[in-house]
């Protein structure tokens, strides 16, 4: 940060510099004492050298890498910032949040650049382009086929991000981004900046990542999209207001720029009508709805807005909630006995103040003061405090499915059968997520599908799962986080599916040879590549796409079958009742087990003797496609057809295509054999 009188001015990265504005700024305060903790100014900022910067510095470095170098890249970020973190949580305490909230964010962001990390080595080829379904035939001869594939986009993926996850926030977007290969321009929301600003300024000072893949904009966005084009995205967290105007932005209107958009999102949570007051689930109903009110004092797009309950137990459920809320110590975010922190400005607890007052028109505070809050430690007048606020709603209430009060305040809402439910929780337009409560399979059944056209999530909660759930308001980098309708009809996480929302799909269409070459993935009926070296005896550096081996015959004989069907147990009658067997339509007489097949196909492809081939990890995409009869002949071509050197390892992937032919030289059985090959043969 630069200096401007005793308060930091926060600077931007931008074009491989830290760049500070020459004007005052605005001050940013800290939420629970009122005192400046920095200054923002984004003047003289040049947004058109920082999109080029990112285009032809930052892109092209990221697309250099394979998918598995990014996720290394990742999985180092996470370890620098995980030993680090202690300042930025010490900084947190100024946004408002206690501990624990600052928990969900840092640590939270850090678990989600793991979880990418992980994503990318397990579920991505080490390459830059990934395949996107099977092969297409498109003609009878099999000289012209078709492909599916990801590629990524020479673009820049803009982030626009709301104040409640300063560090969360930009690192679910930062990985799927990075993976995709797009270099990120970060704009955080300017209340809580400066713990953005903080992350950043370690994550460069790192040197993990590319020069150009990171620039963080702190201050006005100004024009940054008049500066996108077609190739470019912008992720943008926040209010339906704000997103109705990037919406309407020329760019996005007419200039192909995509947008994702998560915005207002009136979540609930339903309590089953089979849970009454002596199940464990009336427990962790009501103590979910309470975490969410309090967890960042309410300021959650997950958050617990509305509680659906059956008529029968809504006393039950509002007496079991004020009691626990009355347990929730409110102060000083730092304070050791505080359970809830501070809104995050005091403008923003004036606009919560409204939102009850607006809902009061059809719903009675049944705990908690909007205007008053006793504290544990703090200055009500100069901090953003207050207490956490439960309404209960009256016959026909309209606003609490309208009005989002973004903090501590959630509205208890009645039915009377699970179709009421349903279209309670559908009167939201469209949320986050939802919670459902129940003990029962039916009902579980029933109001999932009745809801989850209106949700991003679904969390269902019972007494066997509720020990390992992370909870209704907790995204996951291997799930989806988005909603439709108001929530803002995008997604972010999802793992490999949000890295491929940043990439271009397209269908290939070629003849199998080029084909083979464009994927880096040998293609059936490409050439195959026979030098006379078994290609178990290659390492992975002499070992190519297109390595064949084509076994000799053999013959299935019925002692084989017999023997098979003893030794396994498998005395299925289509290989063991002659009679039986030739009255199926399918078989006409005794045919050997599939398995035995694949058995004897093994047989045949290996070479037995120790070499590069160290381990067979499993088998994919097996079909039986014509039946071997006994005595007939099988033959086993096996072709290499993908390769993926692992990182971390002295060996890496071999993916092999299997065809078993008969005498005829009918394919009876396709499949994919995995190995692990060393990288170099005798190891080293």
């Amino acid at each position: 940060m630069a200096a401007r009188g005793n308060t930091p001015l926060l600077e931007s990265y931008a074009v491989g510099r830290w760049f500070a504005a020459p004007d005052e700024g605005q001050p940013l305060l800290d939420a629970a004492t009122g005192d400046e903790v920095a200054r923002l100014s984004s003047t003289g900022l040049d947004l058109g050298e920082m999109v080029a910067h990112a285009r032809t510095v930052g892109g092209p470095a990221i697309r250099a890498l394979t998918f598995h170098e990014r996720a290394g890249l990742l999985k180092e970020l996470a370890k620098q910032l995980g030993a680090d973190k202690e300042p930025f949580y010490e900084l947190s305490f100024r946004t408002g949040a206690t501990r624990r909230d600052s928990a969900v964010d840092i640590d939270g962001g850090i678990g989600t650049l793991f979880g990418f990390a992980s994503k990318g080595v397990r579920e991505l080829p080490n390459d830059t382009v990934v395949l996107d379904g099977g092969l297409e035939q498109l003609g009878k001869g099999g000289t012209f086929v078709g492909q599916h594939v990801h590629t990524s986009r020479p673009g820049v993926a803009v982030q626009i991000n709301a104040f409640n996850f300063p560090v969360w926030g930009m690192l679910e977007k930062l990985a799927p981004a990075f993976l995709a290969g797009l270099p990120s321009i970060v704009k955080p929301a300017s209340q809580t900046a400066y713990l953005t600003e903080a992350v950043v300024r370690r994550i460069i000072e790192s040197g993990v990542l590319p020069e150009g893949s990171l620039q963080l904009l702190a201050g006005s966005a100004g024009g940054l999209l008049d500066e996108l084009t077609v190739q470019d995205s912008v992720a943008f967290t926040g209010s339906a207001h704000t997103a109705g105007l990037l919406r309407n932005h020329p760019q996005v209107l007419h200039g192909g720029v995509r947008l994702g958009v998560e915005a207002d999102s009136l979540n609930c949570s339903i309590l089953g009508p089979d849970v009454t007051a002596d199940d464990p689930e009336l427990e962790l109903f009501v103590k979910g709805v309470v975490t969410e009110m309090t967890v960042k004092a309410g300021q959650k797009c997950t958050a617990i807005r509305r509680a659906i309950v059956p008529a029968a137990m809504a006393d039950t459920v509002v007496e079991a909630l004020t009691a626990r809320l009355a347990t929730v110590p409110v102060g000083t975010p730092s304070h050791p006995d505080v359970r809830m922190g501070a809104l995050a400005s005091l403008e923003q607890r004036e606009e919560v103040r409204k939102a009850i007052q607006s809902l009061r028109a059809s719903a009675d505070v049944v705990h908690g003061d909007p205007d008053h809050v006793d504290l544990v430690d703090g200055d009500a007048d100069r901090g953003a405090f207050l207490g956490p606020v439960l309404l209960r709603a009256r016959q026909g209430a309209v606003e609490p499915h309208d009005v989002e009060p973004f903090g501590p305040v959630s509205t208890v809402l009645t039915y009377d059968s699970l179709d009421d439910a349903v279209e309670l929780a559908a009167r939201g337009r469209g949320s986050l997520v939802a919670s459902v409560v129940t003990h029962d399979p039916d009902v579980a059944r029933a109001v999932v599908l009745g809801i989850a056209p209106w949700h991003g999530r679904v969390h269902v909660l019972d007494r066997d799962d509720a020990a390992e759930s992370t909870g209704h308001g907790s995204p996951l980098p291997m799930l989806v986080h988005g909603g439709p309708g108001r929530a803002g009809g995008g997604e972010e996480l999802g793992g490999v599916r949000a890295v491929l929302g940043h990439m271009q799909r397209t269908a290939v269409q070629a003849s199998p040879d080029l084909m083979t070459a464009i994927t880096g993935r040998w293609t059936t009926g490409s050439r195959r590549r026979d030098d006379g070296v078994h290609p178990f005896r290659k390492s992975l550096a002499e070992m190519r796409v297109g390595d064949t081996v084509a076994s000799a015959p053999r013959q299935v004989t019925r002692a084989d079958i017999d023997h098979f069907a003893e030794f396994t147990g498998d005395t299925f009658y289509a290989h063991t009742d002659p009679e039986a067997a030739a009255a199926n339509p399918l078989f006409g007489g005794i045919v050997a087990h599939g398995y035995l097949i694949v058995s004897l196909a093994a047989g045949l492809f290996v070479d037995p003797d120790p070499g590069p081939v160290l381990a067979n990890f499993g088998v994919d995409n097996l079909r039986f496609l014509t039946p071997v009869k006994a005595d007939d002949s099988i033959a086993v071509t096996l072709t290499v057809k993908q390769i993926t050197p692992r990182a971390t390892a002295d060996y890496g992937e071999v993916r092999w295509d299997a065809l078993v032919t008969n005498a005829a030289g009918e394919p009876v059985a396709t499949y994919d054999v995995l190995t692990l090959v060393a990288k170099e043969w005798p190891q080293p």
